[in-house]
């Protein structure tokens, strides 16, 4: 989780109802998301991987390499994310250079982690 005062200059928000998705797997996906309020579920393959909370980071893959989502974003509670698109993200990477160490490392532990959940489901 990051601190989200290193958001808090990005003005685009977006409002997602309980149950709704902020994206779903295999949408396009060229932004960022930080969760500002409420919580949401990370869903591969109709297995929840993980809760996101205040100050979570989702959907960064789009933003290192666009392409089609890997998972499901949906909403537990109404929520507030904050969108960073590419300028925004490669920003706070010049000025903040342990942020781009944070998200690889959090890119990294949902790969693990996802792999394996799905190893365990094919045993």
């Amino acid at each position: 989780m990051m601190p989200i005062e290193i958001f808090s200059h990005n003005t685009v928000r977006i409002a997602i109802q309980a149950g709704q998705a902020l994206f779903r797997e295999g949408d396009e996906g060229n932004q960022m998301y930080v969760l500002e309020t409420g919580t949401a579920e990370v869903i591969v393959q109709n297995r929840v991987v993980e809760t996101l909370e205040h100050g979570s980071i989702v959907g960064e893959m789009g933003l290192v390499s666009p392409g089609p989502h890997s998972a499901s974003v949906i909403a537990k509670t109404d929520c507030e994310f904050v969108a960073v698109d590419e300028k925004r993200f490669q920003f706070l990477v010049q000025q903040t250079p342990y942020f781009a160490i944070q998200v690889m490392r959090l890119m990294a532990e949902r790969l693990r982690a996802t792999n394996k959940l799905l190893v365990a489901a094919a045993a």
